[in-house]
């Protein structure tokens, strides 16, 4: 972790680390695709939007977006949402159409559940929309069990 408490986490393939300014463009290609981002809230948003959001300085307790970065290609392939209550923490993910299907959020989350597991937290816990089949059976891969609805989501979790 960086001496903000921001995470830091470097995989195989990926880096998660805090937005840079020259992420932003990428982030949009994919954010602002409304066919892509169908099961997305955060979206369709102005250049100047995402920079004010995205680089502000953030708190985990307070929710924060952060990059996945392929090693390899050094650029914006995904992104990650954090958000600590007590002792769980709240994860968000969204990936590149055209990084899709290549094991990258598969292994961006699972460097969240190692990373997690060192933090004072006992759960972590997503929220899928019931017919978003893919984020629902890379969350049970991943070990979460459903544990309930809430409004429109399905909330899944995994006990550290």
């Amino acid at each position: 972790m960086a001496d903000t408490g921001i995470p830091v986490i470097s995989t195989q393939r990926c880096l998660i680390r805090p937005f840079q300014q020259s992420d932003i463009f990428t982030f949009m290609e994919y954010h602002n695709n409304e066919q892509w981002m169908c099961y997305q809230g955060f979206k369709g948003l102005t250049y100047e939007q995402y920079c004010q959001i995205l680089l502000k300085p953030s708190v985990l307790e307070e929710g924060m977006q952060l990059a996945i970065i392929n090693h390899k290609e050094t650029k914006l392939i995904g992104d990650l949402y954090l958000k600590k209550e007590s002792d769980q923490l709240w994860l968000g993910y969204t990936i590149h159409p055209l990084y899709q299907r290549q094991g990258y959020i598969y292994e961006a989350v699972f460097g969240i559940i190692n990373w997690a597991s060192k933090q004072d937290i006992s759960f972590l816990k997503a929220g899928v929309l019931p017919d978003n089949t893919a984020s629902r059976n890379l969350l049970i891969k991943l070990g979460f069990n459903f544990i309930t609805r809430e409004e429109d989501e399905d909330i899944y979790s995994l006990k550290l």
